[in-house]
């Protein structure tokens, strides 16, 4: 009888697999033999996954930003908490992915960095992939707005300053070893606590 594979733990692993390879060889230098070595699967059944190494690379953004705004827009909406709050623990919850993760967002951010060196902007790519996260954003500043919690502010601003906070933590997590996220909690729950009504 044939043995069954799981194509999704698969993906996966050649995604995980991928990123160690990128992190240690460099973008450049990485290719799917190798990546398909270190998986011990051969180079075709990579093909069956991934078209080339970007494809890997736009699946660990997509994978990830999908995972991270469906648990965020579950909570957002099903939670009793302020409208404040909700931000708050989305924000902290952000950050603190990114710290417990700090090895796997590192070696996002050097491929993200080596493609940049040669020509590929994934900004549009990442802006795109986090659109939702902003756009919740906005409809809970605004919800809060109107149900008397959050003090009258342009809720696009707002979510685009929580969105460079976020980011600004997550590039810190990648790059610098004195990186507190306590620091960088405080600093998210101060902002948001200004907004108060």
């Amino acid at each position: 009888m044939p043995k069954k594979i799981d194509h999704e733990a698969r993906k996966e692993r050649i995604l995980q697999t991928a990123l160690k390879v990128f992190a240690r060889e460099g973008y450049r230098d990485s290719n799917l033999s190798l990546i398909a070595s270190e998986c011990n699967i051969s180079r075709p059944t990579i093909y069956q996954y991934f078209k080339d190494k970007e494809d890997i690379y736009y699946y660990a953004v997509k994978l990830v930003t999908a995972r991270m705004f469906n648990r965020y827009a579950t909570y957002a909406w099903s939670s009793e908490q302020p409208f404040l709050k909700r931000l708050t623990v989305i924000c902290t919850d952000i950050m603190q992915e990114a710290h417990d993760h700090e090895g796997e967002l590192t070696s996002l951010v050097d491929v993200m960095l080596q493609m940049k060196r040669e020509g590929t902007d994934f900004n549009a790519i990442i802006l795109r992939r986090t659109a939702k996260l902003s756009i919740l954003f906005k409809r809970l500043l605004n919800q809060g707005m109107k149900e008397g919690q959050i003090i009258a502010c342009d809720a696009n601003k707002v979510a685009d300053h929580l969105m460079l906070l976020l980011e600004a933590s997550c590039f810190q997590v990648a790059f610098f070893d004195t990186y507190s996220i306590q620091t960088s909690k405080e600093l998210v729950t101060c902002y948001l606590e200004g907004l108060q009504a």
